[in-house]
């Protein structure tokens, strides 16, 4: 690294190939722990629902909230997702 951070380093494929490996990553830890059909499209959904208003943070937070993600706050997005009829 050249002293950028690191989304200035990265091209966008790159930043999206890594999202799309931590979200795989969570689905998997998340399907360990009982909830089979959970998949990295399902993760990331959950967690950029709350970046709808104020955009894509910065990457550090981006892979806190995907990495710290808790099963019952999932469980809790896909529930309320499911009542509301939003179909991701």
């Amino acid at each position: 690294m050249k002293g950028g951070s690191p989304l200035e380093e990265m091209n966008d494929v790159e930043l999206e190939q890594s999202i799309e490996m931590l979200c795989r990553s969570k689905a998997e830890e998340l399907r360990l722990v009982g909830y089979e059909y959970v998949t990295s499209k399902d993760v990331w959904n959950c967690v950029s629902h709350k970046y709808e208003k104020q955009g894509i943070p910065p990457l550090h937070q981006l892979v806190n909230d995907i990495l710290s993600l808790k099963a019952t706050s999932f469980m809790n997005f896909m529930t309320v997702s499911a009542y509301r009829g939003s179909s991701f």
